[in-house]
């Protein structure tokens, strides 16, 4: 499950695909196969969220390592690969722009803090 927080150790990757909105969709399934079918199992691996823009030109891949080592290895594992070629195909006549990042600042509404901490008591 994905929580950001500024006290967490993770690392996270935005990668922002640039496409044409009728390779949108197809860049999307492809992220989700590649996280369901391998990202998933690999060390180090904590979650990934997919998202599309509203005028059809970006897909956003928001995921979170526990290390920036998981990550490094993530990317030369052989069945990784084929997923990332698949995924850089699409939107290769488009940039790509990938980073990895540290949370440094969250906020939220005073409800949303009282939902997490009834949760908290529900779970708890």
């Amino acid at each position: 499950m994905t929580e950001i927080r500024t006290d967490s150790q993770c690392i996270t990757l935005i990668n922002v695909f640039n496409v044409s909105p009728e390779k949108q969709q197809e860049l999307v399934n492809v992220l989700v196969r590649a996280t369901r079918e391998v990202m998933r199992y690999k060390p180090g691996y904590i979650s990934a969220n997919i998202h599309k823009s509203l005028d059809g030109t970006r897909v956003t891949n928001y995921a979170q390592w526990r290390t920036k080592e998981d990550f490094d290895s993530m990317l030369l594992a052989a069945d990784v690969l084929p997923h990332m070629k698949k995924a850089l195909d699409i939107a290769k006549e488009w940039k790509v722009d990938g980073h990895l990042y540290q949370v440094i600042f969250t906020d939220q509404t005073e409800g949303q803090v009282k939902i997490k901490e009834a949760q908290i008591a529900l779970d708890g």
